[in-house]
């Protein structure tokens, strides 16, 4: 929408709005629309959601608009049992607008809809056993949501997700416990997170990890009993924090 457009007051086929042919006049004169603020036909997104802030009352008899914005948006005020007849609008906004407010027991039967932005609106508002399904969804986009919010406990049955972000978001939440699980993963973004979450203990297991950034700060955090590898690293920067590290030791023996 260009500048001129703002200006315009257009409907959704780009006519001039007619306010004497509104069936809806009586509410200009009582200040409850405005041409180029709040009116439901125009295009514009912000006028008809202002219109629906102040005409609440007619959000219900819009529901079937042929607009889907204006649809969409007096579905977030319109009284919620009247949302079940638009779970299979035509438009995903207007059905991710429903998934938005949709009672648990409704919103699980728009799991599996075909529209990616949808079930990313259902997964956001999904708890616990009810994202389950999900965590398998076919775009990565919505099994990140799902990795966000499921509980921890559910989080190693995505370790082994074949997108890298998922994993990533894995493995910022993950407990301990099953960290250790993903100190091989693909994705050095991944193993890079691991390491900067691992036990110091645990971290030998990364001592030999193909990306030096890795090793780098696995030398960084490693237990001190294990860093002597680390202080034959090829890579000069991890080479010079293990051996800092290995010197600081050796002040504190020193020291005693």
């Amino acid at each position: 929408m260009t500048n001129a457009d703002m200006d315009e007051a257009l409907d959704w086929l780009g006519r001039p709005v007619d306010c004497k042919a509104c069936r809806y006049a009586d509410r200009l004169a009582d200040g409850k629309c405005q041409p180029l603020k709040a009116c439901v036909h125009d295009r514009y997104a912000k006028r008809i959601q202002r219109f629906f802030q102040w005409n609440e009352d007619l959000a219900v008899e819009n529901l079937e608009h042929p607009y889907f914005e204006v649809r969409a948006i007096a579905v977030r005020h319109a009284p919620l049992f009247h949302l079940p007849r638009l779970m299979d609008d035509i438009d995903e906004t207007v059905r991710s607008s429903v998934a938005r407010r949709l009672p648990r027991r409704l919103l699980l039967k728009m799991r599996s809809d075909h529209d990616r932005e949808v079930r990313i609106s259902v997964a956001s508002r999904l708890e616990d056993g009810d994202l389950a399904p999900m965590m398998r969804d076919t775009d990565y986009s919505v099994r990140l949501r799902v990795a966000r919010r499921v509980p921890e406990g559910m989080l190693p049955a995505m370790m082994r997700d074949e997108d890298p972000e998922v994993r990533l978001e894995v493995a910022r939440r993950i407990g301990l416990d099953w960290l250790a699980s993903m100190a091989w993963d693909d994705s050095q973004r991944v193993r890079l997170h691991v390491a900067q979450r691992l036990c110091p203990e645990k971290l030998i297991a990364m001592v030999n990890d193909g990306d030096w950034c890795v090793r780098y700060v696995v030398a960084s955090r490693i237990a001190l009993e294990y860093l002597d590898p680390l202080t034959e690293d090829p890579v000069d920067e991890v080479r010079e924090i293990a051996l800092g590290r290995r010197a600081g030791l050796l002040v504190q023996d020193d020291m005693t």
